[in-house]
């Protein structure tokens, strides 16, 4: 008897597994076609990435998830946004707009 038919139904393992480049690169040419919408699927990694990190993941952990042997490809890539999203927090609160405190 199958095992995971035994378990409940939140702990079993997934199914399936990752899809391949070809197979991806496929179902978004027939997107394309059918959409009329030009969209690359890398697009969706760095939107993910962006996604992570103005939510708090960290650089080492969006590495791992992303899958980049070196952390430096990931701070060379997204490094940027921690830096805009800081500056547009401190434009929000005030800063480099001339609306500042001056002491």
């Amino acid at each position: 008897m199958d095992k995971r038919r035994q378990t409940p139904s939140n702990r079993r393992e997934p199914h399936g597994h990752p899809w391949a480049y070809p197979a991806v690169y496929d179902l978004v040419r027939r997107l394309r076609k059918t959409t009329g919408i030009a969209f690359e699927p890398h697009q969706y990694r760095h939107t993910y990435a962006t996604w992570l990190l103005r939510r708090g993941a960290g650089m080492e952990n969006v590495k791992e998830l992303l899958g980049h042997a070196s952390i430096s490809t990931t701070i060379d890539t997204y490094g940027h946004l921690t830096v805009e999203d800081a500056r547009r927090t401190l434009e929000d609160a005030g800063w480099f707009t001339g609306r500042e405190v001056r002491l």
